[in-house]
């Protein structure tokens, strides 16, 4: 009976606990967690599933060894093609010099340069390299393996260089960074023309504001 009165009239008053101010400040807040996003990629967008394997293969090196040429392997596979610029072969053979037998390590492709007139003998891994510039390694005497060979080869990254292209050399780039015209900015200005009415009054000159 007691029962089926509180279902139908609610709890009596001396059963529910008195209300106390100092309870209701020390309690917690209820954060929303669904903006708290980690922007890091833990696997690859590809499809392409030689890609996938490579990622499988070196997952499992870095976590079973120690070497942390592993882990820089297995994050450069995840990343995104704007993150993985070409490389030449000719700034292989600028960076390299010195580095006579060593395996050169590019996760990205590896493209020709008709400027480079002698390419020297090299054993390159890269993820792709373009039909001239492999023509050329291997006119050269060179050697070029895939990321499962240097597994077996080195699977710590030993006698190893490890390049990338760079990075910050898209023309986007250009544009970050303190706007144009700002004391200490030197970014390139998205402007229609180079004339003497674009872009050429405040900041530019000491008579409209300051000069830069």
């Amino acid at each position: 009976q007691g029962r089926a009165q509180a279902f139908l009239y609610g709890p009596s008053p001396q059963t529910t606990a008195p209300f106390s101010p100092r309870v209701a400040a020390n309690m917690g807040i209820d954060i929303a967690h669904k903006h708290k996003k980690l922007h890091k990629r833990t696997a690859p967008e590809s499809e392409d599933p030689y890609v996938r394997l490579l990622v499988k293969l070196y997952r499992f090196l870095s976590r079973r060894t120690d070497s942390n040429f592993n882990k820089v392997v297995l994050k450069r596979l995840f990343m995104a093609r704007r993150h993985r610029p070409p490389l030449s072969i000719a700034r292989i053979a600028r960076l390299t010099k010195g580095g006579e037998g060593k395996i050169i390590v590019v996760v990205g492709t590896v493209t020709d340069d008709t400027r480079l007139y002698n390419v020297p003998k090299m054993t390159l891994c890269a993820l792709r390299v373009t039909e001239s510039a492999r023509a050329r390694i291997i006119k050269a005497g060179g050697q070029i393996i895939t990321f499962d060979q240097l597994a077996l080869k080195a699977p710590k990254g030993q006698n190893t260089i490890l390049l990338q292209g760079p990075r910050k050399a898209r023309e986007a780039e250009s544009h970050f960074g303190k706007a144009p015209g700002v004391p200490g900015g030197h970014a390139k200005p998205y402007v229609r023309s180079k004339g003497r009415k674009f872009e050429r009054a405040r900041g530019r000159r000491a008579s409209r504001g300051y000069k830069n």
